[in-house]
C-alpha cells in the first residue's frame, strides 16, 4: 500500500513543475517583440553594393556663415497713384464703351463717350461771347482814337476797356469749361457743336474692373472703370514685435506667391510701420518689388524672406535633409562594416538655407563629428520606408 501512494505524489509533483515553468517561458519573448518596432522604426541597414550603387556620401555637420534671415507674410498692393477711377465730369448717358477688363490703354486714351445735350448750349454761348468780344475790341479801339483826338470824353474809353476786359474774361472761363469736357474751343469758336463728350484714361494701366454699360447714366461721382498700373508694385509685410529691431530700410527680401511657390522674386525695404497693424502683434513693413513683376497682382498673398545679416550656424548640405510626414531629417552612420552600414535617423529643426547648406538644430543631442549622409539621402529613406512596409 506505501508504493501505491507514493507513485501518484511523485507524478503530480512533475506535473505541477512543467506547468509552472510552461507559463513563465514566454516571457523574454515580450520584450523582444516591444523593442523590434523602435529599432526597426529609426534604423535602417545597407549593403556596400547598395550604397556604391545609390551614390550614396558621407559628411559631418559643418559650421558655416550663412545669410540669416526673418520670415513673414504679406499681399501685394499698388500705391495709390498708381491706381484711378475713370469718371465723367459731366452729367450723361453713356454713349460708346471700348474698353474690358484686362485692356491695356494709355494716358488719355478715349475709353467712352458720354451723351449730353446740354453741353451744346455752353459752345453756344462760347460762340455769342466771342463775337462780343470782337465787338468791345473795336468799341475799345474806337473810343482811344477819339480820346486821342479830343473828340470824346476819358470815360468812355474807360468803360470800353472795362467792357473789353470782361468780355475777355467770360471768353477764357467758357474755354476752359469745354478743354475739361474734352471739346476743342476752336471747333466750337468756328461753329462745330457736340453732344458727346470724350471720357479719357487718366492714367496708363490695365483696366481692372468695369462697373457700367452702354446706356447707364452717370455723373461726376459714377465710376465707370478702374484702371491699375502695376509697373511700381509694393509689398506689405507683417513683422512681428520681436523681430522689428531687425529689420532695417535697404534690406533685401525674397518673396515668392503663397498659392504658387515656384517662383521667387526681389523686393526692398524702404519704410517700416511705427504702428501696430489692425489691433495685432504685427507692424507693417513696405518694400518696393525690384526686377521680374510678370504674374503678380494687387492682392495675392506672399510668403517673404528678409535677409538680415550673416551668422556662424551648425549646417548641413541641403540635400542631407529629407521630410517625411512634415518632420525633416537626418541620416547618422550607426555602425559600417565592411558588408553592411547602419544607418540611424534622427529628427532635425530645418532653419535657413544658403549656398547649398542649411540650418539644422537635432531634436536630440548629436555627437560631436558624427558622420551623416549628405548625397542620396532620399535614397535611405526610401529603403526605410520599404523595409517597414515588409516588417
Amino acid at each position: 500500500m506505501k508504493k501505491i501512494f507514493k507513485q501518484p505524489l511523485y507524478l503530480l509533483f512533475i506535473t505541477c513543475t512543467f506547468l509552472l515553468t510552461s507559463c513563465q517561458a514566454p516571457a523574454p519573448k515580450e520584450e523582444e517583440q516591444e523593442e523590434t518596432p523602435e529599432t526597426a522604426t529609426n534604423e535602417v541597414s545597407l549593403t556596400a553594393n547598395q550604397l556604391k550603387t545609390a551614390g550614396i556620401e558621407f559628411g559631418a555637420i559643418e559650421m558655416k556663415n550663412l545669410a540669416t534671415a526673418i520670415k513673414a507674410n504679406g499681399l501685394l498692393s499698388v500705391p495709390n497713384q498708381n491706381k484711378a477711377l475713370v469718371t465723367s465730369v459731366s452729367n450723361g448717358t453713356i454713349r460708346t464703351l471700348t474698353v474690358q477688363p484686362g485692356s491695356y490703354v494709355k494716358k488719355g486714351q478715349v475709353i467712352a463717350t458720354i451723351l449730353n445735350p446740354q453741353i451744346a448750349q455752353l459752345q453756344q454761348e462760347l460762340q455769342i461771347t466771342q463775337a462780343q468780344l470782337n465787338l468791345a475790341r473795336q468799341e475799345f479801339q474806337r473810343q482811344k482814337e477819339l480820346v486821342a483826338g479830343n473828340a470824346a470824353p476819358l470815360k468812355n474809353l474807360q468803360k470800353a476797356e472795362a467792357e473789353l476786359a470782361a468780355l475777355t474774361s467770360l471768353y477764357k472761363s467758357r474755354q476752359i469749361q469745354l478743354t475739361a469736357l474734352g471739346i476743342s474751343p476752336k471747333l466750337a469758336s468756328r461753329g462745330q457743336i457736340v453732344t458727346s463728350i470724350p471720357v479719357l484714361a487718366p492714367i496708363s494701366g490695365t483696366v481692372s474692373e468695369v462697373s457700367a454699360q452702354i446706356g447707364s447714366n452717370v455723373d461726376a461721382a459714377t465710376p465707370i472703370a478702374q484702371i491699375v498700373n502695376n509697373s511700381q508694385l509694393h509689398l506689405d509685410l507683417f513683422v512681428y514685435e520681436k523681430d522689428l529691431p531687425k529689420v532695417k530700410p535697404g534690406q533685401r527680401i525674397h518673396f515668392t506667391l503663397t498659392n504658387s511657390a515656384g517662383k521667387e522674386y526681389d523686393a526692398k525695404i524702404y519704410s517700416i510701420g511705427t504702428a501696430f497693424a489692425n489691433q495685432s502683434k504685427t507692424i507693417p513693413v513696405h518694400a518696393v518689388v525690384m526686377g521680374d513683376k510678370a504674374g503678380l497682382i494687387e492682392g495675392m498673398n506672399i510668403t517673404a524672406i528678409i535677409s538680415i545679416g550673416n551668422a556662424l550656424l551648425s549646417a548641413v548640405p541641403t540635400e542631407a535633409i529629407v521630410t517625411t510626414e512634415g518632420q525633416d531629417y537626418i541620416f547618422r552612420v550607426k555602425k559600417q562594416g565592411a558588408k553592411e552600414t547602419i544607418f540611424e535617423r534622427i529628427a532635425v529643426a530645418a532653419g535657413v538655407s544658403d549656398v547649398g547648406f542649411t540650418e539644422i538644430t537635432p531634436v536630440h543631442e548629436l555627437k560631436p563629428g558624427s558622420r551623416i549622409v549628405t548625397k542620396k539621402t532620399f535614397f535611405v529613406l526610401a529603403k526605410m520606408v520599404n523595409t517597414g512596409d515588409e516588417d
